[in-house]
């Protein structure tokens, strides 16, 4: 298989930022590999794979929240070989029942070649400190 490129990484991160930004459920797992998994520190445990984020967020749609904005900043792509890996940070507006709440975080994505496309295999999620 040919190496990833930066580009290739940025495209696929793109595709993945705004279906969460568009609460687009089908648009945004596809984004992702059945085996992925996931650290988010809102979260008592790791997500083991898809599945497990799907359920979650499912819930989290049905209690009426919904993604209003996201903005990705300070993006570095480090590719090695056929395995690309994006760091940068998120400030996210959900809402649930027309409250809204902005959170900042930096997030990792790891991304590999499936065939034609970019899928993540990994994301983990953490909060920004204060000053950021």
């Amino acid at each position: 298989m040919p190496e990833l490129t930066i580009d290739e990484v940025l495209e696929a991160t793109d595709r993945l930022v705004k279906a969460f930004a568009d609460t687009d459920t089908d648009a945004y797992f596809a984004c992702f590999a059945d085996s992925a998994t996931f650290v988010f520190h809102p979260e008592a445990r790791r997500l083991d794979d898809r599945a497990a984020y799907e359920s979650l967020w499912a819930g989290w749609i049905a209690d009426g929240w919904r993604v209003e904005e996201c903005e990705s900043t300070e993006r570095l792509v480090q590719v090695h070989g056929e395995t690309g890996i994006l760091s940068h940070s998120v400030r996210t507006v959900t809402s649930v029942g027309g409250e809204r709440t902005t959170t900042y975080e930096r997030e990792s994505i790891v991304f590999v070649r499936d065939g034609d496309d970019l899928v993540a295999v990994h994301e983990h999620l953490s909060p920004a400190p204060a000053d950021d």
